[in-house]
């Protein structure tokens, strides 16, 4: 079965559109095409010319993915693209600059799209500060809503504005927008010393081991996408897991709320939030503040 999707100037084919690609429930390429239309509007600003890296499932979550970085040639020509160093050559990557673009994606098997923390035109100054809490099995969420709150006020201590998403997988992501100028390893130790102050101050309930072996029942602090070609998990992108959560901005006073669970919204419930309430990280880029002096 192929299904069409109008999308602006253009309309794109999805082949086997009645696959399921998740099974519990079932959920097919068309529903997963159709999410990323409709959530196009608020998630093309945070990932607007960002290099993406592409979780891609051809058979679904129960089958084999892999990250697809570099562009397959048979891609037509109004994706845009970019070709960025690496260590040995080069890696052209997609950037994702209009609705079309995430639909196409998804007509690809592209479940998760994963943006860098900088920009193509400059990939070696970051915009964006994240910190990553990432629980061991077994901690409940209140504990990552509370170490997320806490960084959030360090943050803004320190004159930063602070934005939260629930990641659709096991955390919290807490994001300042930044001013470009910085390298990613000034930004990376300014994160990094933040995260250590955390953890030095409660040590039970953080780490920064970053084996998991080595972390116990305690919080990641991850502070290591701040890092050149490194990326994260886009706002609004479906993750590969039971249900197709959603990785959702947030207000930052949700986070206070006892109910949420990092995979509270799914393709099926994402773009009724989005609709009934807009983004929560609207005009994120124009809050951007000036990398604070290390402590």
């Amino acid at each position: 079965m192929t299904a069409g999707i109008r999308v602006g100037r253009r309309t794109i084919e999805i082949s086997s559109a009645d696959k399921a690609l998740f099974t519990r429930p079932k959920i097919t390429k068309l529903d997963l095409a159709r999410h990323y239309d409709a959530v196009a509007a608020a998630m093309l600003p945070h990932v607007r010319d960002r290099p993406l890296a592409l979780q891609v499932y051809p058979q679904g979550i129960d089958g084999h993915g892999f990250f697809m970085k570099e562009v397959p040639k048979h891609f037509p020509d109004w994706i845009a693209t970019v070709t960025a160093p690496k260590q040995g050559g080069t890696v052209t990557h997609v950037l994702a600059r209009d609705a079309a673009t995430l639909v196409y994606l998804a007509g690809q098997n592209m479940i998760t799209a994963h943006a860098w923390l900088s920009r193509a035109d400059e990939p070696q100054k970051p915009d964006r500060l994240i910190l990553d809490f990432d629980p061991s099995p077994g901690i409940g969420f209140a504990a990552v809503r509370a170490a997320a709150r806490e960084a959030g006020a360090r943050l803004r201590d320190a004159g930063l504005v602070t934005y939260a998403m629930v990641t659709g997988s096991r955390g919290v992501h807490v994001v300042c927008p930044l001013r470009r100028g910085p390298s990613f390893g000034e930004v990376h130790a300014y994160a990094r010393s933040l995260a250590e102050a955390m953890v030095a101050n409660d040590p039970k309930h953080l780490t920064r081991e970053w084996r998991k072996t080595d972390r116990g029942a305690r919080i990641y602090v991850d502070v290591n996408r701040i890092n050149y070609a490194q990326h994260a998990v886009a706002p609004y992108a479906v993750r590969a897991r039971p249900r197709a959560p959603v990785a959702m901005p947030i207000e930052w006073d949700e986070l206070s709320d006892r109910s949420l669970r990092p995979g509270t919204w799914t393709v099926s419930t994402a773009a009724d939030r989005v609709a009934a309430h807009g983004d929560a990280w609207d005009g994120m880029a124009r809050r951007a503040r000036k990398l604070p002096a290390a402590g």
